[in-house]
């Protein structure tokens, strides 16, 4: 019988910060991340996530320099980046300053010029016509792997407690919807006699690709299955809402209905990853392009429950989306301290107790483009109003009248008549 895990809810106070680490700086190296720490940790961040840290396959590779998505050796560090040294100099770098390591997992797929490959390719997914390939997709640089061998089982967890031992605190695991359910869960349980705590987040997939997975007659996992052996998954199954939203082509409400049914979809303990942007999407800045309505996102984002994601280079604003397949640095020139302040604000925000602990409720307001969501926990009540509409005029509300201040920056939020000015920002607030 399948029994659902017991999340750690101090994930739902915490920052995840992205890296990449060939464009996160002109070095594009470990010891240049290192050097960015103290940055990093200000803004709040708890757990630094590197996107795949391993030699890349250069076979049918992508762009100049090949994607790190096509991994040549999950046991072996980029050169571009350093060594193992200089990578287990970094690890002892995060933690000296309180913060948590993830590392990126690809275990769906290798590059065709693997190590994998060359030693067991009885370890590779056959199609029809007896060749190496993809089961969905058209990812030409990459070569699937196929979870019928549990040979293979043995070999992947035993890479999983490799970088367990060198002091990794969690993995975020790619496609992880394409990789069976009984897999994860036993890696799981194999990692926890190294450290008990350690972290799994999950890349689950849109319930698209989920129905095209399932359709072809290969493995496709819900977000509720995941949820038996991950402690987050991502936010996809209600990201083409956001997007639609941001396009028109949708209401709010629309958007807000598949967020609140969240909370009756999935275990009770869920946690979700809560982002504007990551490396497989376009950025925040792109997206949103007026500043006052990107930071009432933002804001909603860090108040919203579950983990949130600030991808390396959102915190300047960048509009440009880099590749993956070449040198194409952060621009880092968009750095504003009155937005810093704001991140910084946030992350504090982030850390309340009631984020944890409270219950989440987002209500639904028919005739205003305005987010409206609480916290409930005793007699303690988080308020967040978001006017993504950018509205004029009153918003009407249920709690008590007064007088009380945003949390954000420190302002006075006045409630009378049992109604709020609307302003153009967000509003967090205890009532």
């Amino acid at each position: 019988m399948i029994k659902m895990i017991n999340t750690k809810e101090y994930l739902k106070n915490s920052i995840i910060y992205e890296v990449y680490v060939r464009n996160h700086t002109e070095e594009g190296t470990f010891k240049a991340i290192e050097k960015d720490l103290d940055r990093i940790k200000e803004l709040g961040a708890d757990i630094i996530w590197f996107m795949p840290i391993h030699p890349i396959g250069i076979k049918n590779k992508k762009g100049s320099l090949g994607c790190p998505y096509a991994i040549r050796d999950y046991r072996g560090i980029n050169e571009e980046y350093g060594d193992l040294e200089s990578f287990k100099q970094l690890i002892a770098a995060i933690h000296e300053k309180n913060m948590k390591v993830m590392i990126d997992v690809v275990y769906n797929h290798t590059s065709p010029d693997s190590i994998l490959f060359k030693e067991h390719p009885e370890y590779f997914y056959k199609n029809s016509q007896g060749n190496f390939g993809n089961k969905v997709g058209e990812w030409y640089d990459v070569i699937d792997l196929d979870y019928n061998n549990k040979d293979l089982w043995d070999y992947q967890i035993d890479t999983f407690k490799y970088w367990a031992n060198l002091g990794v605190d969690g993995f975020r695991c790619d496609v992880a919807a394409l990789v069976p359910l009984e897999f994860w869960m036993k890696a799981r349980k194999e990692v926890a006699k190294i450290n008990p705590e350690f972290i799994w987040l999950a890349e689950s997939c849109g319930p698209d690709f989920v129905y095209t997975l399932r359709k072809a007659g290969f493995t496709g996992l819900s977000d509720s299955e995941l949820y038996n052996a991950f402690d987050i998954t991502y936010d996809y199954d209600i990201f083409e809402y956001f997007n639609k939203y941001l396009k028109g082509e949708i209401s709010l409400n629309r958007y807000l209905l598949s967020l609140k049914n969240q909370e009756a979809i999935y275990p009770a303990n869920y946690i979700k990853l809560r982002f504007l942007e990551n490396h497989d999407n376009a950025r925040a800045k792109k997206l949103i392009e007026q500043e006052e309505l990107l930071k009432i996102w933002t804001a909603f984002i860090y108040f919203e429950k579950g983990t949130t994601l600030l991808y390396g280079g959102q915190e300047a604003q960048d509009s440009h989306t880099p590749s993956l397949f070449d040198k194409d640095k952060v621009n880092w020139s968009g750095m504003n301290e009155d937005f810093i302040k704001y991140l910084k604000a946030l992350s504090n925000i982030k850390k309340q107790e009631i984020l944890s602990k409270g219950f989440y409720n987002i209500n639904i307001i028919e005739d205003k483009e305005v987010i409206f969501a609480e916290y409930l926990l005793g007699e303690k009540k988080l308020i967040g109003i978001f006017n993504v509409g950018r509205e004029e005029g009153y918003l009407n509300v249920s709690f008590g009248n007064g007088v009380y201040k945003n949390l954000i920056d420190e302002s006075i939020v006045e409630v009378k008549d049992n109604k709020i000015k609307l302003e153009d920002k967000a509003l967090i607030f205890y009532a």
